[in-house]
């Protein structure tokens, strides 16, 4: 089943399946400890934004303008980093066009403020928006 960005929610699980546009990526670093390249990007849809994290392949693979379907992805906090949609190691990122969607950069779901929900612990509600947009990839002035 194919979810809308807005409607994605911070989870250990697997299991998102959805469709974005890339608008941006940031310049590719190395991890020391296992020298796999990764890279942070901004991918919106119809109906929100988001950061999404790129390992290895995925940063070459990619590039702005790109229409990408995530199968199986994540959407979860990542040290140093923040709250992002990422692939994970049963996930998979496929690109299946270019430039040919329709989206929109606000709100960013990553910089919204988290909080487990009382009633079910392992689930989480939105509590506040720290910024409508990307602080990683700030509007054009």
């Amino acid at each position: 089943m194919h979810v809308f960005l807005k409607d994605i929610l911070p989870a250990a699980q697997s299991n998102i399946n959805t469709r974005f546009i890339i608008l941006d990526k940031a310049r590719s670093s190395s991890l020391h400890v296992t020298s796999v390249k990764s890279c942070i990007a901004l991918a919106a849809d119809e109906t929100a934004s988001v950061h999404i994290h790129l390992w290895g392949d995925e940063c070459d693979a990619s590039e702005a303008g790109d229409i990408v379907k995530l199968t199986n992805g994540i959407f979860s906090y990542v040290r140093n980093s923040g709250l992002l949609l990422r692939a994970g190691k049963r996930g998979k990122m496929e690109k299946v066009g270019e430039f040919t969607v329709a989206f929109v950069e606000t709100p960013n779901v990553c910089e919204i403020q988290w909080n487990p929900d009382p009633e079910y612990p392992k689930r989480y509600i939105k509590n506040s928006v720290v910024s409508v947009y990307s602080r990683i990839f700030p509007p054009l002035p």
